[in-house]
């Protein structure tokens, strides 16, 4: 019981500090999670990578349901109660002194300096997320300047693939497609593939 509740705070602390650190949305959280998976054993980078793909295509902002998530397979409905509710907690408390302050301080050069500041920051964070992700599919596992590699021909080849999708995609004028059109696509070719 002591253990359950412990893990309970923990998930709160963990996510706390996810919430308040991890500038530019949803997939600034991943580098968080990847730590907590590694520091507590919470999660493989397997599940990681089946959050994301479940969290870009269900409805939510994608840190939220991974924190759901997480919260779930270590300490059921409570823990993803609370791990949630330690994701959005900083966001609300700084949305509701940013709120009061922003008029008055909107024209600070010093104001505007720090919004500046943090955009490098988001874009790091986003980025060490997409690469953690494409090391994954690779069956790269990555430590600190330490890589394994130990993906198989069959990953490669599904991984081509996903990236010619990608580039047809991107390539023609598809502006007038919907975007659920892509998450559909994109969802049957991963279930053609993974037959």
């Amino acid at each position: 019981m002591l253990t359950y509740l412990a893990n309970l705070a923990l998930l709160f602390i963990e996510f706390f500090k996810t919430g308040l650190f991890a500038v530019g949305g949803g997939l600034a959280t991943v580098p968080f999670i990847r730590d907590m998976g590694a520091t507590y054993g919470w999660i493989t980078e397997a599940e990681i990578a089946n959050i994301i793909a479940i969290a870009e295509s269900t409805p939510g902002p994608i840190g939220v349901n991974a924190a759901t998530y997480v919260g779930y397979l270590v300490a059921g409905i409570p823990g993803a109660v609370l791990a949630t509710l330690g994701l959005v907690t900083p966001s609300v408390i700084i949305i509701i002194l940013v709120a009061k302050t922003i008029k008055k301080y909107s024209d600070s050069h010093l104001v505007q300096s720090l919004f500046k500041a943090l955009r490098p920051a988001a874009i790091g964070l986003i980025t060490a997320a997409g690469f953690s992700l494409l090391l994954t599919s690779l069956g790269v596992k990555a430590n600190f300047l330490r890589f394994t590699f130990s993906a198989n021909w069959y990953s490669l080849l599904k991984l081509g693939i996903y990236g010619v999708f990608t580039f047809f995609a991107f390539w023609k004028k598809t502006a007038k497609i919907h975007p659920l059109f892509y998450i559909l696509a994109g969802g049957a070719l991963g279930a053609v593939l993974s037959l």
